[in-house]
């Protein structure tokens, strides 16, 4: 029986349980209730192609990746929760190349395509690029969360710019009214929220390419762009106006207690700027889309950067190759690859061909509205840095400059840490 799966322009026919069917392991970062989301996934695959596909899934993912591979023993393909892991497996030889046209597909049918393309693409170990990664299911973390009743009952409308967001948070406070909870509190972790802050800022100051070479260091952190990007930050959280409690107490505030003053009543705070995981943490039987909302945290009008995105998301790579691994990366070209996710919970997609209306969640919807607003999408810029520094100097950074120090010197602080892993 032969099964033909259209990808694109061209088809792709196998022999189910024939010749050209293969058996072919999957393994990535999913356990619970995102395994048998995945799994859903790849049995649509496994149907439409013959393949037998088989997930693995680890909360030590990227320590036991590292043994598989080297050990010989490393899966046809892998599901990467951060693309910096990725990238260095490429360099060390242990990834192949996406077949020629998947760059081409990417910045035709996904959202900022380019974007994406870029962060697929590594130095092999012959130090040429290539596109090795594949993204698939995204996070988006560009996002302000809000009370409606509370706008409605003030007279505030949803900002579209960020003018318009400086305008009312100025507004709020001349009504006598606080405007932002901030807390950058998170135990051994404590900081990571001001980063991510600092990485939207850092989109709607500066072009992308500005933001990619700050990730790389290739732009210092010294740099005037970024001491502006923490600035800005240092605009919303150290203006005791501003903020909940006071910016004193935005380093103390846990980040998972933060949002809860927009509930209160009257509320402490009326915005709060927080990933799409925030809801975990309101309060019990909170409804988002009713009693709680969120809007795109918005760029500049007057700068012309476009809609940028700042999220995470996972990409796929092929790490031990065999033509089934070809096939399943060509299978989630396919809108049906994403929609069966979609249908389910914790999913986005940049993929512009998907019918949206097939959201399990209309609050997953509205995120994917925005998501596929964006003329840029880059990672979070932390997780890309070295560990030192994206989870180290720049959290503690963040923390002394919430604290009153000025940014050149917290800012000098992170880069001469950067440069003692020179």
């Amino acid at each position: 029986m032969k099964q033909t799966l259209m990808i694109g322009a061209a088809s792709l026919a196998l022999s189910a349980g024939g010749a050209f069917a293969e058996e072919i392991t999957v393994f990535g970062p999913w356990l619970g209730p995102d395994q048998e989301n995945v799994e859903t996934v790849l049995q649509g695959f496994a149907e439409a192609t013959g393949h037998e596909v088989s997930y693995v899934g680890s909360d030590s993912f990227e320590q036991q990746i590292l043994v598989d591979i080297e050990a010989g023993s490393a899966p046809n393909v892998a599901v990467f929760p951060q693309p910096g892991l990725a990238a260095d497996l490429a360099s060390r030889g242990f990834l192949t190349p996406l077949k020629d046209g998947t760059g081409d597909w990417i910045r035709e049918n996904y959202a900022a395509g380019q974007s994406w393309v870029d962060l697929g693409t590594y130095a092999g170990s012959d130090g040429a690029d290539n596109l090795y990664g594949f993204f698939y299911k995204v996070d988006v973390k560009s996002l302000v969360w809000y009370v409606p009743e509370n706008f409605e009952d003030a007279g505030y409308e949803v900002p579209t710019s960020m003018e318009e967001l400086k305008a009312l948070t100025d507004q709020i406070v001349a009504d006598g009214g606080t405007p932002w909870c901030i807390g950058l509190g998170s135990g051994g972790a404590t900081g990571w929220p001001a980063t991510d802050w600092v990485e939207d800022m850092m989109l709607r100051t500066q072009s992308p390419d500005v933001y990619d070479q700050w990730v790389t260091n290739e732009l210092p952190f010294t740099d005037p762009a970024v001491i502006g990007a923490i600035e800005e930050f240092g605009w919303f959280a150290r203006n005791d106006d501003y903020v909940a409690g006071g910016a004193g107490a935005v380093a103390s505030t846990d980040f998972r207690d933060s949002p809860k003053g927009l509930f209160s009543s009257p509320p402490q705070c009326y915005m709060h700027r927080q990933a799409s995981f925030i809801p975990a943490f309101f309060p019990e039987g909170t409804e988002v889309g009713e009693d709680a909302d969120f809007f795109y945290f918005p760029a500049y009008e007057g700068k012309d950067l476009g809609s940028p995105v700042l999220g995470a998301g996972t990409v796929w790579a092929i790490t031990n190759e065999n033509q089934a691994a070809h096939d399943l990366i060509a299978y989630l070209q396919e809108p049906a690859a994403h929609e069966a996710w979609m249908k389910l919970k914790g999913f986005l997609t940049p993929h512009k061909g998907v019918d949206t209306s097939v959201f399990g969640d209309p609050t997953l919807q509205k995120m994917n509205d925005i998501l596929l607003g964006a003329t840029t999408f880059r990672f979070d810029g932390s997780d890309l840095m070295p560990g030192g520094v994206g989870a180290g100097s720049f959290w503690t950074g963040m923390v002394d400059y919430a604290g009153g120090k000025s940014a050149e010197d917290v800012a000098a602080e992170i880069q001469d840490s950067w440069d003692a892993l020179k």
